[in-house]
């Protein structure tokens, strides 16, 4: 004889896997308009490598490129904002004396 009863199923979740930014799109950015002494280009690589090793899941190597990518786009984005500033006032500056001498 068999006996029936209600069957206990028990389900183990798996560990939510953390998700590395890779900061592709601020990479790209970098690369094409603030691109001081080509770090941006730089941070592009970073960056489609990290998102490979996400791909690859390889949170660790992603997350350690990704955190390189955004310190390099950090330093581009720095260097570009600040190298902007200084050509406009050295242009206002020149042009202004081009206009006294005049």
């Amino acid at each position: 004889a068999t006996a029936f009863g209600p069957t206990v199923t028990s389900f183990v979740q798996p560990e939510p896997v953390p998700n590395p930014q890779d900061f592709v799109l601020w990479s790209f950015f970098n690369s094409m308009f603030c691109n001081p002494f080509c770090l941006g280009f730089i941070a592009l690589v970073f960056s489609v490598k990290a998102r490979d090793k996400k791909i690859a899941q390889d949170p660790a190597a992603a997350s350690t490129y990704g955190r390189t990518a955004k310190h390099l786009n950090i330093a581009a984005l720095s260097l570009g904002i600040v190298g902007t500033i200084i050509l406009i006032v050295v242009l206002a500056v020149y042009y202004n004396n081009l206009r006294v001498r005049s």
